[in-house]
């Protein structure tokens, strides 16, 4: 099996040093930084912290030097999809791919660039130390399922789901992935901006009961827009939010949405509270704090103009 890694960012990088532990499998990681894909093919790809690994792979910043591949796995910033999609979808001619980005709208893009789809969510978190070292900071499961209007079949799904639990990434194929992808968004668009804006860790937003209360207020909302499409979550959010603020689980974890801002990059928050706001309007169900948080996000990305 060849597996290719589009977007060898924290999140890509766990499944692709992971997944480089089996015998049975290839692969591949394509990424725009140079001094990342360099690093990777000189000394491997490091992870530290909840799991160290160190996965041998050929990595590339040249989307025309990717092989035939049975798999993809997107992992770019949702902002990035079409782009990253567009540029290595020929390697993906005969096989399918799986999105495990944030935010909602991933497997729309894709679908425009592939014939098969695979709807992903994931909860492993870490960030980038330096060129191919990553620190691993949160494990978690992840789900994989067909995207409806173009899937990928059923025993697709499971050898990617086999691959990945083998690989030390715990993964289940299931035949609705949206229950799942919902619970991770509305788990991302309610705890996200908060930190981001507050410059506060998962657990120190979590300890303060007013800050707790918005997160909250943005669940039901969130809970609200999949009610209006007939899905039931797969999990209590809030349940979720408090557990990844225990001291051993994400306490001290820097959101993704936070560490963009603290690196003045353009965040997620168009496919996080923007998505769920969008979905809100189209289905009838009021959503004025996710509109609320996009803008106070969106203001902030527009106030480093004026530095």
């Amino acid at each position: 099996m060849r597996v290719c890694i589009v977007g060898c960012g924290a999140v890509g990088s766990l499944f692709a040093a992971n997944l480089a532990q089996l015998d049975d499998v290839e692969v591949w990681a394509y990424d725009v930084s140079q001094a990342h894909v360099d690093a990777i093919n000189a000394g491997g790809l490091r992870l530290v912290g909840a799991g160290e690994v160190v996965g041998r792979l050929t990595a590339t910043s040249d989307a025309a030097a990717l092989p035939a591949c049975d798999f993809g796995i997107v992992a770019t910033k949702a902002m990035h999809t079409d782009g990253a999609i567009a540029a290595t979808a020929h390697a993906f001619a005969a096989g399918a791919v799986a999105t495990v980005q944030n935010g909602i709208g991933n497997e729309e893009v894709v679908a425009r660039h592939v014939p098969r789809v695979i709807r992903g969510t994931t909860f492993p978190a870490g960030k980038i130390l330096e060129p191919g070292l990553v620190q691993w900071d949160v494990k978690g499961d992840t789900t994989l399922g067909p995207f409806e209007p173009q899937p990928a079949a059923a025993d697709e799904i499971a050898r990617l789901a086999d691959a990945c639990t083998r690989g030390g990434m715990p993964t289940q194929a299931v035949a609705d992935a949206r229950p799942a992808q919902w619970r991770k968004v509305i788990f991302n668009a309610s705890t996200n901006p908060v930190g981001a804006l507050t410059g506060l860790t998962h657990g120190r937003v979590c300890e303060r009961p007013d800050l707790r209360a918005i997160v909250s207020a943005l669940v039901r909302e969130g809970t609200a827009v999949a009610a209006a499409q007939e899905i039931e979550l797969d999990a209590d959010p809030e349940q979720l939010i408090d557990h990844a603020a225990r001291p051993e689980v994400a306490y001290d974890h820097k959101a993704s949405m936070l560490q963009d801002i603290e690196a003045l990059r353009p965040t997620e928050v168009d496919f996080l509270n923007g998505g769920i706001a969008r979905f809100g309007r189209e289905l009838g169900v009021p959503t004025p704090l996710n509109d609320a948080i996009t803008q106070l996000v969106k203001g902030l990305e527009a106030s480093w103009e004026q530095r």
